[in-house]
């Protein structure tokens, strides 16, 4: 079965993936030092739980995504889906988060730890797909 034109399951396991991570530095490694960075506390965040529902929605968009990049680019292997990735998390990702660090006030370590988050989103999307030559 193919989600415009790329393997379901190449798109689901790097989706999977990428969700386990963020799930990892935001709610395990990371949380309280999020939390403190972002300004947050287990009372101001009450009420707010309901966006955890959409936390599914990120990686589903950032693989489909590089899985177009990498259809369109003709890459079937695992290090070209990684350089990939790493242009586009560089480039694209982590430029786009910098606005929020630059116009905003917020910690350099919280653009820091987000920018990493992302960087690594990219590099798996890029990794998995073009190793399970996902646009083939």
């Amino acid at each position: 079965m193919r989600v415009f034109g790329l393997k379901l399951i190449p798109l689901i396991l790097a989706s999977v993936l990428i969700y386990i991570v963020g799930a990892l530095i935001y709610g395990v490694l990371f949380s309280a030092q999020w939390m403190a960075l972002s300004g947050y506390t287990a009372e101001s965040l009450a009420g707010e739980q309901w966006r955890m529902a959409l936390s599914p929605i990120m990686p589903v968009m950032i693989t489909i995504g590089m899985g177009l990049l990498i259809k369109d680019r003709g890459i079937t292997t695992l290090m070209a889906g990684l350089r990939l990735g790493m242009m586009v998390g560089l480039l694209f990702l982590v430029a786009a988060r910098l606005y929020n660090y630059a116009y905003g006030n917020e910690p350099f370590a919280l653009l820091l730890m987000d920018s990493a988050h992302l960087m690594a989103n990219a590099m798996i999307a890029g990794a998995v797909l073009g190793a399970m030559k996902a646009a083939e």
